[in-house]
């Protein structure tokens, strides 16, 4: 019972936790803007597997995390340049794509996982959810079986609202006529969320 309620509460955590603009959903949202579900289903496994040691990591090192500070100020600094180096990257495929950007596209296994891998702020949100559930008591992860119930949960809510997206915007395109400009808007919000990261590093 209590490892059932462990993988509830991590999957609704990680659906909700996902839904903000960041670099993985609004790569979904760009795959599905381009029709590429195929794709974005291989995508979104991969970032979805990769959020399993993230969130290990938070769980497991959560006060260690918390009593420094500066590292996650240096995750965030770390965000805002891959958000807009990601977003210029973007734009810039969208209109002169390369080889390796085209193969890099193509591939939704390696591209999830490249993008998980340089997303370190999914640990202190990680961090964040799991003290404040055990605040509650609402979770317990004194065992194996119940620790990975709830990152199972965690892995397959980032899943299905991945997934979503990308759906949602396929369907949004479906509505309107080719407009390359559709295409560039994640590129755009990503150097958007970029520069307000830094400016919130900065402050």
């Amino acid at each position: 019972m209590i490892a059932t309620i462990n993988f509830l509460l991590g999957f609704f955590f990680s659906f909700i936790g996902s839904i903000p603009p960041g670099t993985i959903n609004l790569t979904c949202v760009q795959l599905g803007l381009e029709k590429k579900i195929g794709i974005a289903w291989r995508f979104s496994i991969a970032a979805s597997v990769m959020e399993y040691p993230y969130a290990w990591i938070a769980v497991e090192f959560a006060e260690w995390i918390t009593s420094s500070p500066v590292i996650v100020d240096n995750m965030q600094l770390i965000t805002a340049i891959v958000m807009t180096v990601l977003g210029i990257l973007t734009l810039w495929s969208s209109t002169k794509p390369s080889a390796f950007s085209a193969k890099l596209n193509e591939s939704g296994y390696m591209r999830g996982i490249i993008l998980s891998i340089l997303n370190p702020l999914a640990i202190p949100f990680w961090v964040g959810a799991t003290a404040y559930l055990n605040s509650l008591k609402w979770i317990d992860l004194s065992t194996p079986l119940r620790l990975h119930s709830y990152l199972v949960g965690v892995c397959l809510g980032t899943f299905v609202i991945l997934i979503m997206l990308a759906y949602l915007a396929k369907r949004v395109i479906s509505q309107f006529s080719q407009n390359s400009w559709l295409n560039r808007i994640p590129g755009i919000a990503l150097i958007v969320l970029g520069i307000y990261a830094f400016i919130q590093y900065l402050i």
